[in-house]
């Protein structure tokens, strides 16, 4: 008598895992901060590492390559992002460690943004807005598009 082993349950277990891990893989980016982005036509690929949050309480978080966001003042924003430009905090420069991208809320006062934007502006940083695609419907038409 010979003894068999199969391996068709380890290949089920094997096939699991990897739909689970790609599954829990696009969950790469949630934060804890519930911000609700404006709209907008145009959009870009690039993700920057380092990244600042203004929720809806008028609350700043930085988040600096991948960490948790943390609550920070404005005279620590600046002193934060500063350090973290001049130490080349990047594992691979590229033209995403180059901006700062800003996650405002759709409620926070536009002279709030300005303030952060402008902040950036003043010490050489590359900041840019984060927004949310915006729906078909109001895109801007161009002179190609034919009904």
């Amino acid at each position: 008598m010979q003894a068999a082993f199969s391996m068709a349950s380890m290949t089920d277990v094997i096939f699991l895992l990897l739909i689970f891990f790609m599954v829990t893989s696009t969950f790469v980016f949630p934060t804890a901060l519930e911000i609700n982005l404006p709209q907008s036509s145009e959009q870009t690929a690039i993700k920057p590492a380092t990244r600042v949050y203004i929720d809806q309480n008028r609350d700043l978080y930085v988040s600096l390559a991948g960490e948790e966001p943390a609550l920070v003042t404005k005279e620590q924003l600046l002193a934060i992002l500063s350090v973290n430009r001049a130490d080349g905090n990047a594992t691979e420069p590229g033209p995403a460690d180059d901006y700062i991208a800003v996650y405002a809320d759709d409620e926070v006062p536009y002279g709030l943004l300005i303030e952060v934007l402008d902040l950036g502006a003043q010490n050489n940083l590359k900041m840019v807005l984060a927004t949310k695609p915006a729906p078909v419907s109001a895109m801007p038409s161009t002179p190609n598009d034919t009904k």
